[in-house]
């Protein structure tokens, strides 16, 4: 049972990143700026989570040992930032169910850091794994067809971009802070989240309240979906069912946005993309799956 309810905290967070280019997509048509929706999300998003935690601190009295430096911690959080502000400028070139794609190739990316920053080889599971992706990839994206002569090159850059930051955040929220409990890690990571979006994109609309009150509504929403839940509920459901089951199901991130992009935003999916998509879901699946070959 407990299994169960990891695995289905892990899909939920993994579903609840998958509706956030929709969101995105919505608020742009409104007018809002990138600024602001990356803004409202990190600003909202860390006054929740320290919310919470000061709400949660009050209840218990259990002390944790904690040797990370708090500030640390903070600049970590750089890599959240810079996922958001990537991706949303993506999103803003591209349509959502292209900018998806582009964010999941840090999946490869991911792997070459390893092998470049911290030396660890790369198996043969994991060079055909990649291969796969790049190909799934190709045909996701429309390279195949006329759809990737209507893609900004610049969409697709601050996509490759959004990827490389995201490996970053994931290997660097591994690594950093796990001393602290996983919401005080997370309100520290978003703040420092905070911090660089504030100081690159400058949001001032939002401190001086001169943009449309609909912004808090997004607000609203990118920041429990994107910044609350997900954390938590991986935080959550990752030790019960472990990286393997949690990868694959993490996974599900990528149907989630592209028939939310379909359905939604009424995008143009082809058949063919739409195997790339699945080529790359069963590439994951594969890849975290146990047996010989790796």
């Amino acid at each position: 049972m407990e299994r169960l309810r990891g695995a289905i905290a892990v899909f939920i967070g993994a579903a609840s990143f998958g509706i956030l280019s929709t969101f995105v997509k919505l608020a742009y048509a409104e007018n809002f700026t990138l600024a602001e929706v990356t803004g409202v999300q990190v600003l909202f998003g860390a006054m929740i989570l320290w919310l919470l935690y000061g709400v949660i601190s009050l209840k218990k009295t259990k002390t944790h040992t904690k040797r990370t430096s708090k500030v640390k911690i903070l600049l970590a959080g750089i890599s959240t930032g810079a996922v958001s502000i990537l991706y949303y400028k993506c999103v803003e070139l591209v349509p959502a169910s292209i900018a998806i794609v582009l964010l999941m190739q840090f999946i490869w990316v991911s792997a070459l850091i390893d092998l470049v920053v911290f030396k660890q080889k790369i198996t043969r599971k994991q060079l055909l794994s990649i291969i796969g992706i790049l190909v799934a990839t190709l045909l996701a994206t429309g390279v195949f067809e006329a759809t990737i002569q209507t893609i900004n090159p610049l969409g697709i850059l601050y996509g490759m971009l959004a990827a490389i930051a995201y490996a970053i955040f994931i290997i660097v929220n591994g690594k950093i802070g796990n001393d602290y409990p996983a919401i005080q890690k997370s309100a520290l990571m978003i703040t420092g989240a905070c911090i660089l979006v504030f100081t690159v994109l400058q949001p001032i609309s939002l401190i001086l309240l001169e943009t449309n009150s609909r912004i808090i509504y997004y607000g609203l929403l990118l920041s429990l979906f994107g910044t609350v839940l997900p954390p938590l509920l991986f935080a959550y459901g990752m030790p019960k069912i472990g990286i393997s089951l949690g990868s694959i199901l993490s996974a599900v991130e990528l149907p989630v946005a592209v028939v939310m992009s379909y359905t939604i935003l009424s995008e143009n999916v082809s058949l063919l993309q739409w195997v790339g998509v699945v080529g790359i879901l069963a590439v994951v699946v594969w890849t975290n799956s146990k047996g010989k070959g790796s």
